[in-house]
């Protein structure tokens, strides 16, 4: 049975090859272990295999790991922001990926300012318009996009999306590279530069990265299968 470190080498593999296809860096590419549900023994193992890099979606869960795993990792808030968590999710990870709207992105920086921190956001970006997730719309994050720029402590990453639900990864091609081609067209319209791309799970991370993904959220093809999943989770 293949350890975790048996399987890490096996997605970095994928990574690489899936960045040799289109004359990428493989360097480019972020590897973040989504450790949500996963024994700190586990993140252990991962970590003494190389990855520092962990995905969490849940605050409380996560706050126990952290506290008794390395410092030396960095950790990533992969789940649903809700407002009233910001203020605890603030002083404990480094990145967070899903930030929904004006509104609590304003909220951040307010917090982040109160508390002295800087931290670095994703903007979650709804490109297909499902009704069931969250994120901006492409057109409304256009129009807020100079408010946001405005915000003062937080730093703006780029954008992470999540594609429809499909069975073929190819399928989800579409929508990653319409990520892109709107992050492109805002660093142009707004003369910034936005990074980085936070786009592609354990079942199309490979897709992502020929379109452009800076960091992909891999749990399963680590850690195996979960002990729950909940639909439009980032990993």
């Amino acid at each position: 049975m293949p350890t975790v470190a048996d399987n890490l080498v096996a997605v970095r593999k994928r990574i690489s090859a899936a960045c040799s296809r289109v004359g990428r860096c493989t360097d480019s590419v972020e590897l973040i272990a989504v450790s949500k549900t996963i024994s700190a023994e586990l993140i252990r193992e991962a970590y003494t295999a190389g990855q520092t890099r962990f995905g969490e979606s849940r605050q409380q869960e996560a706050s126990v790991k952290i506290a008794e795993l390395p410092a030396a990792l960095s950790w990533h808030f992969i789940g649903r922001v809700q407002r009233n968590k910001v203020r605890k999710l603030l002083p404990v990870f480094d990145v967070i990926h899903a930030i929904d709207s004006l509104r609590l992105a304003t909220y951040t920086a307010e917090l982040a300012a109160e508390l002295g921190l800087f931290p670095k956001v994703f903007l979650q970006v709804n490109v297909a318009g499902e009704a069931a997730k969250g994120g901006f719309e492409p057109a409304s994050l256009r129009s807020e996009m100079e408010e946001l720029l405005d915000l003062p402590r937080i730093e703006i990453l780029g954008f992470m999306t999540l594609p429809p639900a499909t069975a073929d990864a190819g399928d989800a091609r579409p929508w990653f590279a319409r990520m892109r081609e709107l992050r492109d067209s805002l660093e142009r319209e707004f003369g910034v530069c936005l990074p980085s791309l936070s786009m592609g799970m354990s079942g199309d991370y490979e897709v992502a990265i020929e379109e452009g993904a800076t960091h992909v959220r891999v749990g399963s093809a680590i850690f195996g299968s979960r002990a729950y999943h909940v639909e439009g989770e980032l990993g």
